[in-house]
């Protein structure tokens, strides 16, 4: 199945355009979702092994898909069947936006790389809502945790920020299992302000407030924040009982590209593993283990995520390496942690976390 997809399907998909080639798989899924049986079978690992339970979530595998893939909830309800532990939607905003113009997603194939500046583009929260009603009665809603990655408008002033992400939040409340605030995408004018320590504890506050079941929230930060702006994210974290960290968002860097690519956006793939894996590492150590962690940046293999996992995430997300890769990616990471366990003498996966981070 590798060999077909890497062979023959993703040679098609790349003869498209980046943004056509990931509208055809979205529409492909939700279309024939019927599908959606044959892909459990042949994609979904199940070993109590690979469970991992964290702020009163459990997950069957430790590797989700990452926000970005199905920003506006289409294909929810197959996702699950390609193996993933726990989906992550989004990011969403309160009102509908078509984000920046196209071309807006560059692959960089010579190093494993995507760069896009999509700015956002999601139906919005009224139009997701739906259709998270919709899944819910007719008993389609995933049965694995689901994160709501959420945004502000690209017009909002900073200062009405907050309003944007209260507006996502309530509305898409009793959908999500985990929700994500997102202050690091490049692609939307002046967000990354909204890490700075200020605007980020008053959002931080705002959405506690509104908390009543205390489910799980999670800042997503950029893998271009220096350590003493990440230590700065960590105290807000600790002081307002933020539940964790997502390390990391795309990066605007081109560190690591062997190929000279002159397009803004930002950078995921291979060249952000390092970056990403460090801040994991810093995360951990100055925490001690208790912030739990999230780590996405350059996972292409069972290597990759174990290595994320031994530096201190409690769960791992994939997005360009499964563009790269194909569907057979989760399941190919999820039997190689099993075997990374077994030859380093680990009973679960859960017992891996953070033990090269000493």
């Amino acid at each position: 199945m590798d060999m077909i997809y890497r062979n023959l399907i993703r040679s098609l998909l790349f003869s498209m355009d980046a943004e056509d080639a990931h509208n055809f798989v979205i529409n492909f899924l939700g279309k024939y979702s019927f599908f959606a049986h044959l892909f459990q079978h042949r994609f979904v690992v199940k070993d109590e092994r690979l469970h991992v339970t964290l702020q009163g979530m459990d997950f069957p595998n430790p590797v989700g898909i990452a926000a970005g893939f199905d920003k506006s909830a289409d294909v929810l309800h197959v996702l699950p069947s390609l193996g993933f532990g726990f989906i992550e939607i989004g990011t969403i905003t309160p009102l509908e936006q078509v984000g920046n113009p196209r071309p807006r997603i560059f692959r960089v194939p010579e190093d494993f790389a995507l760069i896009n500046r999509l700015g956002f583009n999601n139906q919005g929260a009224i139009a997701v809502q739906r259709k998270l009603e919709r899944l819910v009665s007719e008993n389609e809603f995933p049965k694995i945790p689901v994160g709501i990655n959420m945004g502000k408008g690209r017009n909002t002033a900073l200062e009405d920020a907050t309003n944007d992400y209260l507006n996502v939040f309530e509305r898409l409340y009793p959908f999500g299992n985990y929700f994500v605030v997102n202050v690091s995408s490049p692609n939307t004018p002046n967000l990354r302000e909204l890490q700075n320590r200020e605007f980020l504890t008053e959002l931080v506050l705002a959405l506690q407030s509104k908390n009543q079941e205390v489910k799980p929230l999670f800042i997503k930060i950029a893998p271009d924040l220096t350590l003493p702006q990440i230590d700065a994210i960590i105290q807000i974290v600790i002081e307002h009982k933020v539940s964790g960290i997502i390390a990391t968002n795309t990066t605007i860097s081109r560190d690591g590209l062997r190929w000279d690519v002159r397009q803004e956006g930002g950078l995921s793939g291979k060249p952000l593993r390092k970056k990403a894996s460090e801040i994991i590492r810093h995360i951990y150590r100055s925490t001690g283990g208790r912030v739990p962690i999230i780590g996405v940046g350059g996972i292409f293999s069972a290597e990759d995520a174990y290595e994320k996992l031994t530096l201190g995430a409690n769960l791992v997300q994939v997005y360009t390496g499964f563009v790269y890769e194909g569907s057979s990616l989760i399941k190919n990471i999820n039997l190689g942690l099993l075997r990374l366990m077994e030859n380093d003498g680990f009973k679960n996966i859960q017992e891996v976390i953070g033990i090269k981070n000493g």
